[in-house]
């Protein structure tokens, strides 16, 4: 959090590559325990826990501070459909559609912090490509929440 309130490209830069090593990190995890079949009660609880804390405090920053740019400066709300969006379905079970969805929310969100100082000028269409994927894995997340209901209902049913 520190690094995200921090002016200029140094905070922007730090806060951008703790969350990409973070979010490597996370993802290296979940593959290697996959491939060595390496699972734990408290890794199957902590792991969920902690990309989930590491997203939503992500969108909230975003929400609370909005990029300095033409864009956000006509809507500013943006960024808070789809945080509301990506923060529910997080309670959801994941699947092939929700890896996806995460892929796609985490490169929105790597391309979203390190587009936040545009000092050293950068490009609009990377913020714009870093929305729209943010929007992209919100749709994935109603997507995967409704397949998600539409097997619980198949269960209930039998």
């Amino acid at each position: 959090m520190i690094a995200f309130y921090m002016d200029g490209w140094r905070g922007t830069d730090g806060c951008t590559s703790i969350f990409m090593v973070a979010a490597l990190t996370d993802w290296l995890d979940g593959y290697l325990a996959h491939k060595m079949n390496l699972n734990s009660t408290f890794g199957a609880f902590l792991d969920p826990v902690a990309y989930k804390l590491m997203v939503a405090a992500t969108l909230v920053l975003l929400c609370t501070k909005p990029l300095q740019l033409p864009l956000f400066s006509l809507t500013p709300q943006l960024l808070i459909i789809p945080s509301i969006t990506i923060s529910g379905r997080e309670a959801v079970s994941v699947s092939n559609l929700g890896k996806w969805k995460t892929a796609t929310q985490m490169s929105a969100l790597t391309i979203l912090l390190a587009t936040r100082d545009c000092s050293h000028g950068g490009p609009t269409h990377l913020v714009a490509s870093g929305v729209v994927l943010l929007y992209i894995s919100a749709g994935l997340a109603v997507w995967s929440f409704a397949v998600y209901m539409r097997k619980i209902q198949k269960v209930l049913l039998r």
